[in-house]
């Protein structure tokens, strides 16, 4: 992923106003963020811990979804997860379900899509295998290389990006 400025981060949401997104804190570690090991810019807002943000770069420009992040919730240190983007597996609390409030005036009236993600949305440091998943048995072995798990990881990306922009 190329780097983007905090301009292009807060202009690129489709999902929120304009005001909303001028408001949206950029992440803490901003100037220090692997743009070449991203495939996309995810990050919990670190002013409304349950907001969340995606920033998906695009030949016409980046698209910005943000998402709620649910309150507390129960977890289960027997029980593993999986990340709907990148397939990877975790320990129950190491996915979360967001929930993306639809583009246009399906989602002024309320309505959302959701995907249960990796609750760090580090999904594409998991799939190159930089940040190790929290799992009694390990990381699950996959026969595909890590650039067909990432092709895999840009396909789910786009399909969720349409239905939140498609509506």
């Amino acid at each position: 992923m190329e780097p983007l400025s905090e301009n292009q981060i807060r202009s690129s949401f489709v999902n929120c106003t304009k005001g909303e997104a001028s408001r949206l804190k950029i992440p803490l570690d901003f100037a220090e963020l692997p743009w070449e090991d991203l495939d996309f810019l995810g990050w919990v807002d670190p002013g409304a811990p349950l907001r969340a943000h995606l920033v998906v770069p695009r030949s016409e420009g980046p698209v910005g979804i943000t998402l709620r992040v649910p309150g507390a919730a129960r977890t289960s240190a027997v029980k593993s997860s999986l990340c709907q983007l990148c397939l990877t597996g975790h320990a129950s609390s190491g996915v979360t379900l967001l929930t993306a409030p639809l583009a246009g005036p399906r989602g002024r009236q309320g309505n959302t899509v959701g995907v249960y993600v990796c609750a760090d949305l580090a999904c594409s440091l998991y799939v190159r295998g930089k940040r190790q998943p929290k799992l009694r048995a390990g990381r699950y072995e996959e026969s595909l290389t890590v650039e067909e798990r990432i092709d895999r990881t840009l396909g789910n990306l786009d399909a969720f990006v349409a239905r939140v922009t498609q509506g």
